[in-house]
């Protein structure tokens, strides 16, 4: 009856999801290769009936309305999706070519987003050098062993802010004034032993190739055939913390594996020969600097050196290792990796993830709105999140909200953790890949200490991926 006053009036009830056909036909076509059910309601013959004097032409209602599976998987495929009759998503692809192009995306953001305010910038700069002699100072005028260890975690932070500031010179998102952007960034990265050019050059090869697995130069997989060349100490520093996290100084002087060349090298595959000029220039500030240091130790005393200057510089190198890495792995999904013509720069920008740092954010500058920057790193980084915000809509699900952060990010720890356990290597051929782990890994310290494992390499153990 119900069913029946609900078909007179026009309206349909929520279709009844069952696990099989209750009544149906199967077609048994050898042409074709899925099978078609028609299924009906369990309701009886009489509700099927239309009750009146007059026949009519009335269309068929009843309350399981006409529909086709196709298989026994689809159909199960179909229930499983269905939650109180709405059909979910199929799954997302993250290696499906994106519905956008870049040029979307830039429509989107907002036109005073590529503003750049050389003002603003220095404002910056000098905050942030203010808070390092400050800091250092304080250090020196109390020097109580309850204040140093706040002091190294403290001052290495500041270190980073003074790298990203200096990375931004490097992009050209500092100012307009290529010399401003030179002479800004030499002082802030050779401060903290980064030759200057050096380190841009490589770092604006990381973001033309970003996402590709030969030619990306930072945090790239190891393919295979050059994973299972490394030696067992080599693998195990690689994937085991700290080690990871203390790679940039021998990465700058040895690069990664796989690759050659140098950071100081003006000769160095990194380079072309218009560029060695701008690297001997960089090489000397960065030498500069060490010979500052050195003669500070003589003046000061090398312990004072060393708690001053040398134990901020490693948590400095910490948090450079740490954000790098998290902005290209760790995610809760597997993230693809590219060659051949899979890559693209779109595809490849849209592997990298924003970062949430709570109370850190405004420190390091917002680096952690990597996805942005990795596209348009002209974009000021005082700029990044309402470019963010803009762009969400067009990126749709290739955009990955970032976790919220305590006031401390103690969150990314266990996402690095994870990642090291599992992202090791990627197939040696396919133009699209993802991370794959090494089950023996967990065992290799101990075929380490026999000699067994994969062949001995000259590889540098701590080069950054």
């Amino acid at each position: 009856m119900a069913s029946w006053v609900l078909s007179e009036s026009g309206i349909r009830p929520l279709p009844h999801i069952y696990s099989r056909p209750r009544t149906g036909f199967i077609s048994n076509s050898k042409n074709n290769h899925s099978r078609i059910r028609f299924f009906h309601s369990n309701q009886s013959n009489t509700d099927l009936k239309f009750r009146g004097s007059k026949e009519r032409n009335w269309p068929l209602r009843v309350s399981a309305p006409l529909r086709v599976a196709y298989g026994e998987e689809e159909e199960r495929e179909e229930i499983s999706n269905r939650v109180n009759g709405v059909v979910e998503e199929p799954d997302f692809d993250p290696g499906a070519p994106p519905p956008f192009k870049l040029a979307d995306i830039r429509a989107a953001i907002p036109k005073h987003c590529w503003v750049k305010d050389p003002w603003r910038s220095m404002s910056y700069v000098v905050r942030d050098v203010v808070v390092v002699f400050g800091l250092a100072a304080a250090a020196a005028y109390l020097n109580n062993w309850v204040v140093w260890p706040l002091y190294w975690a403290a001052q290495g932070t500041m270190f980073w802010a003074l790298f990203v500031l200096g990375h931004d010179c490097g992009h050209g998102s500092f100012s307009n004034n290529p010399k401003l952007n030179s002479v800004v960034g030499h002082i802030l990265h050779s401060s903290i032993l980064v030759p200057y050019h050096g380190w841009r050059i490589s770092h604006r090869t990381h973001h033309q190739n970003h996402g590709h697995v030969e030619n990306d130069e930072s945090w790239h997989p190891l393919p295979e055939r050059i994973y299972k060349n490394l030696d067992n100490i080599t693998r195990l520093l690689r994937f085991t913390v700290p080690f990871p996290m203390l790679a940039y100084p021998f990465y700058l002087w040895g690069r990664s594996p796989g690759k050659t060349g140098s950071h100081f090298d003006p000769n160095s595959d990194l380079f072309v020969p218009s560029e060695r000029k701008d690297v001997i220039t960089s090489t000397v500030c960065w030498t500069a600097m060490a010979a500052l240091l050195v003669g500070l130790s003589f003046v000061m005393g090398s312990i004072q050196m060393l708690k001053l200057y040398g134990v901020p510089y490693w948590i400095f190198v910490t948090w450079l290792d740490f954000v790098t890495y998290l902005h290209h792995h760790g995610h809760e999904d597997k993230l693809p990796w590219y060659r051949g013509k899979e890559w693209s720069y779109l595809r490849g920008g849209l592997t990298t993830l924003d970062r949430d740092y709570g109370w850190i954010n405004n420190i390091h500058h917002d680096i952690g709105t990597h996805v942005i920057h990795h596209l348009f790193p002209q974009i000021p980084h005082y700029h990044l999140i309402e470019a963010t915000e803009a762009a969400k809509p067009v990126l749709g699900k290739y955009y990955r909200e970032p976790k919220k952060s305590t006031p401390l990010p103690f969150h990314l720890i266990g996402s690095l953790l994870r990642s090291l356990k599992t992202d090791h290597f990627v197939n040696d051929t396919d133009e699209i890949v993802y991370y794959q782990p090494d089950p023996q890994l967990s065992s290799s310290e101990s075929q380490a200490k026999t000699g067994n494992g994969f062949t001995s390499s000259t590889l540098n153990p701590f080069a950054q991926l």
